[in-house]
């Protein structure tokens, strides 16, 4: 098992954001059951690569996320690989909630009036992390939602499935690149719960064992071979490590 070097509970309704470097591993706990953990990806050198949701479910021919999946940037590079999930199911499709949508499911509070019991919600839980790097709201864009699934009616309509995430549950990150890493405990945009779910998450950081050619996460399909070589080719005369990986038909 990663020894981890570093941990912090991210309170409920908390966010948190951190440049992770190529190699580290992040682990995710929700400590209570039925934690929801939104996350962005954005690449600190260049902060108009960030994470793309569709391209990431399109190229691995899915709609969930789970084990040896990987999390693409917009410039068909891998930010980040999930090697362990005790989950099974992640979605990437439903966004954040927003004041309004909190508001009207369990009522409006400010942490002026109700400090620690207040009712944060993700899109603006984005906004002050974002911030603190020159970023907005015109920087948003479709985010993970960890320890969360959803399922389909025959009319398309999505639901959040309730219990899907035990208490104890994990989902372990290896970050293939830099990366500027921003996330949110704040509930589901498609949460029905009768109160404010407020749910604690704990990090973890640790340094991750290296790729190899027979990685569950680079041999999942074809195309994250490309990704892996797409990485293998930016971080070319830095990384010699990676240079097996540029095998693959760019």
């Amino acid at each position: 098992m990663t020894q981890m070097h570093y941990t912090t509970d991210i309170a409920p309704g908390g966010h948190w954001s951190l440049r992770l470097r190529r190699g580290t591993l992040m682990r995710l706990t929700d400590l209570e059951g039925g934690a929801n953990v939104g996350m962005l990806f954005y690449n600190p050198e260049n902060l108009l690569e960030r994470y793309n949701a569709p391209d990431t479910l399109k190229c691995q021919h899915t709609f969930k996320l789970t084990r040896g999946n990987c999390l693409y940037s917009d410039m068909g590079r891998i930010f980040a690989s999930v090697v362990e999930d005790s989950v099974g199911w992640h979605e990437t499709v439903c966004g954040n909630s927003r004041a309004d949508q909190i508001a009207e499911r369990w009522g409006r509070r400010d942490y002026q009036s109700d400090r620690n019991q207040w009712h944060q919600n993700g899109h603006d839980a984005f906004l002050v992390e974002l911030a603190k790097y020159g970023l907005g709201s015109a920087d948003l864009a479709a985010n993970v939602n960890w320890f969360s699934q959803v399922a389909a009616d025959d009319g398309g309509n999505l639901r959040l499935v309730e219990g899907a995430s035990p208490s104890g549950s994990q989902l372990s990150l290896r970050f293939e690149m830099d990366t500027l890493v921003l996330l949110h405990s704040c509930p589901h945009p498609l949460s029905r719960a009768a109160e404010y779910p407020a749910r604690p998450v704990r990090i973890e950081l640790g340094v991750a064992e290296p790729v190899t050619l027979d990685d569950i996460c680079r041999n999942h399909c074809p195309e994250n071979r490309r990704g892996f070589a797409n990485n293998a080719l930016y971080y070319l005369g830095t990384a010699p490590e990676l240079v097996p990986m540029l095998g693959e038909d760019l």
